[in-house]
Formats: C-alpha cells, sequence, structure tokens
C-alpha cells in the first residue's frame, strides 16, 4: 500500500509540480472558460434570433422565408458533427485568420446558436397565447408585444435550459485542440507526452472539468428552485 502511494505520489509530483507544470493547467482552463464563455454569449444571441425567425409567420399566418432560412440552419448544423464544423471554420472559411481564439468562438458560438434556438422557441411558445392576445387589445404591435410581454416571461422558461447547454458547450470546447489552442485538455496530452505517463495528467484534467461542471450544475439546481419558489408565490 506504502508503494503505491509512494508511486501515485512521484506522478503527481511529475504531473503537476516538477517545472510548475500546475501553471499549465492553470492557463488551459482559462482558455477553457474564456471560448466556453464567449461562444455562450454568441450562441444566446444567435439562437435568440433564429428562433424569432423561425417563429415569423405574414399576415396570412403563413411561414416566412425566414422561417425557412432558420430551419435550414438549425438543420444543417445540429446535423453535423462540432468537431468537423471547427474544422471547416479554420481551414476554410477563416483560412487566412490564424487566432485560435477566434475561430473557436465563432465555431462553437455558431453551433450554441442552433440549439438555443430551439429553447428560445419552446420558451415563448409555452407562454400563454393569451398574453399575447392581451398585447395586441392593449394597441402593441407584434413585434412590440414579443419584445415586451412574450419574451419577458419567457426567460424564466429558458434560464435552466439555457444554463445546460452551457455545459454541454464546456465540454464540448474540449476539441478546440485542432486549431492550435492549448485548453485544459491538449495540456494534459502534452504533460503526458513529456512525463511519458498519461494517467495523472488526464485523471487531473477529468478532475478539474468534474469540479467545474459540478459548481455550474449546483448553481443551476439553486437558481430552478428559485424559479420554481417565485411561480408558486
Amino acid at each position: 500500500m506504502q508503494a503505491w502511494i509512494e508511486k501515485v505520489s512521484k506522478m503527481f509530483e511529475m504531473a503537476f509540480i516538477t517545472e510548475d507544470r500546475w501553471k499549465l493547467y492553470l492557463s488551459g482552463l482559462g482558455v477553457t472558460l474564456k471560448v466556453a464563455l464567449l461562444a455562450a454569449v454568441l450562441g444566446l444571441a444567435i439562437g435568440t434570433i433564429v428562433a424569432l425567425m423561425k417563429l415569423s409567420t405574414n399576415k396570412q399566418g403563413k411561414r416566412t422565408i425566414w422561417s425557412y432560412i432558420a430551419n435550414a440552419y438549425i438543420d444543417i448544423i445540429r446535423g453535423t458533427p462540432s468537431v468537423l464544423q471547427l474544422l471547416i471554420m479554420w481551414f476554410i472559411i477563416m483560412k487566412s485568420c490564424k487566432n485560435g481564439v477566434l475561430v473557436a468562438v465563432l465555431s462553437f458560438g455558431i453551433n450554441s446558436g442552433a440549439y438555443v434556438a430551439e429553447i428560445v422557441r419552446a420558451g415563448i411558445l409555452a407562454v400563454d397565447k393569451g398574453q399575447t392576445e392581451a398585447g395586441r387589445s392593449l394597441g402593441l404591435s407584434k413585434s412590440q408585444t414579443m419584445l415586451y410581454i412574450v419574451i419577458p416571461q419567457a426567460i424564466k422558461n429558458v434560464l435552466p435550459p439555457i444554463g445546460n447547454e452551457f455545459i454541454v458547450l464546456l465540454k464540448e470546447t474540449a476539441i478546440v485542440g485542432y486549431v492550435s489552442l492549448s485548453d485544459l485538455t491538449r495540456v494534459a496530452n502534452q504533460v503526458s507526452s513529456r512525463t511519458y505517463e498519461a494517467f495523472m495528467p488526464l485523471i487531473g484534467a477529468a478532475v478539474i472539468y468534474f469540479v467545474i461542471i459540478k459548481i455550474l450544475t449546483i448553481l443551476l439546481n439553486k437558481l430552478e428552485r428559485r424559479l420554481r419558489k417565485s411561480d408558486n408565490r
């Protein structure tokens, strides 16, 4: 048992302590969080716009060209792997750009936007139709009713699933090493190649991901409980 403990301690020292390698993990975590946060903001903006496009109808109640464009966007993005989208963005669309963070944020933001669009659309549809009718009866236009009455109520419906989407996005950023970014996962691989030992670097990265996501999950659960309490008042 003592020999095993000494072996694990040595592996931990090589993976995190030697040459201040813990700083590499800290830097990698910063890249991961930076890409995830910026992509989440971009995805939320794109998703909201696409959701409104998908719900758009003309005066006759028929779908508009914007709704067809939104459907095509959602189908294409959700129907292709995120790693493939990242590679297309890096090697084709933004071939001349060598800013890996920008490429990753755009790629993951566009990817997340497709999923956020469906979340926002479901949240809007969950608002009672009577709210829309009340807004129109007050003399508000269709767009004003959506902006001032429907969307504020829909926000409460979409906050928990949006939080879950961010957690998924955070884990998906583990592939940004394809665009030469030293995120948490790539740092673990780099340390493994230096120490010739994969166990501790990879397990360490997994633990860091787990802790971050666990904290986010706890915060989301608290948010959901508060929202339920406000609904019961």
